[in-house]
C-alpha cells in the first residue's frame, strides 16, 4: 500500500507541474503519466496497476476540464464549446484505456519471462515489450475510441471532412504514440528493472 500511495503521489505531482505529466500540443495533450502506471503494473501487479491507471484517468478528466485543448471533449463530460461537448463516453475514454495500461504490462512481462529461454536477455526483452505495449495500449485505445465515439465532433473541431478523420487520428498516433512508447521503454524499463530487484515477489502478485 505504501508503494501504491507513492506511485499515486508521483502521478498527482506530475499532473500539476506544467508540461511534465501533460504536454499541451493544442490539438491534444501528450502525456508522460503512462510511465509510472506501467512501472507500477510491472512492479506491483495488475490490481495495484489498475488503481494507478484509474488515478491516471481521473487526472486526465480533471486536466481536460480545467485546462482544455481542442479535443478535451473526448476526455471530459464537462467540456462544452458551442455544439461540441463531452458526454458519458468521455469518461469511458478517460478511464478504461488508462486502467488497462495498469494491467496489460504485467501480464506481458510475466508471460515473456516464462517463455524466453535466454536468462541474461529475457528480463530486459520482457520489460521493453511490456513497456511499449503499455504505451500503445493507451494511445491506440484512446484514439480509436475517439474515432468510434466522437468522429463527428472530431471532424468539427478540426474543420475536416468525416472521411479524413481516421487519417488525422493515425497522424496523432504517429506523432504522440511513438515518442510516448520510446519514453516508456527507456525510462519505464530502467526504473522497473531497478525496482524489481528490491520489491518482493509476493508484493508483485497483488
Amino acid at each position: 500500500m505504501v508503494m501504491t500511495a507513492l506511485f499515486m503521489a508521483v502521478i498527482a505531482v506530475m499532473t500539476f507541474i506544467p508540461n511534465v505529466g501533460y504536454i499541451n500540443l493544442i490539438v491534444i495533450k501528450a502525456t508522460l503519466l503512462h510511465v509510472p502506471v506501467i512501472v507500477g503494473s510491472i512492479v506491483l501487479g495488475p490490481k495495484k496497476g489498475a488503481v494507478l491507471g484509474a488515478t491516471f484517468g481521473i487526472t486526465s478528466l480533471i486536466k481536460n476540464t480545467l485546462e482544455p485543448s481542442l479535443l478535451s471533449f473526448a476526455f471530459s463530460p464537462f467540456y462544452q464549446v458551442g455544439e461540441i461537448g463531452g458526454n458519458g463516453w468521455s469518461v469511458v475514454i478517460a478511464l478504461v484505456p488508462r486502467i488497462l495500461v495498469g494491467i496489460v504490462p504485467y501480464y506481458i512481462f510475466t508471460g515473456l519471462e516464462k517463455l524466453l529461454k535466454n536468462r541474461k536477455m529475457r528480463r530486459a526483452a520482457a520489460l521493453s515489450v511490456a513497456c511499449a505495449a503499455g504505451a500503445f495500449t493507451n494511445t491506440l485505445l484512446v484514439m480509436n475510441l475517439i474515432y468510434f465515439c466522437f468522429r463527428e465532433e472530431f471532424a468539427a473541431a478540426k474543420s475536416i471532412a468525416l472521411d479524413a478523420v481516421y487519417g488525422a487520428i493515425l497522424g496523432i498516433i504517429a506523432v504522440n504514440g511513438v515518442p510516448e512508447a520510446v519514453v516508456a521503454v527507456v525510462i519505464g524499463g530502467a526504473v522497473s528493472l531497478a525496482l524489481l530487484r528490491i520489491v518482493p515477489q509476493a508484493e508483485r502478485m497483488g
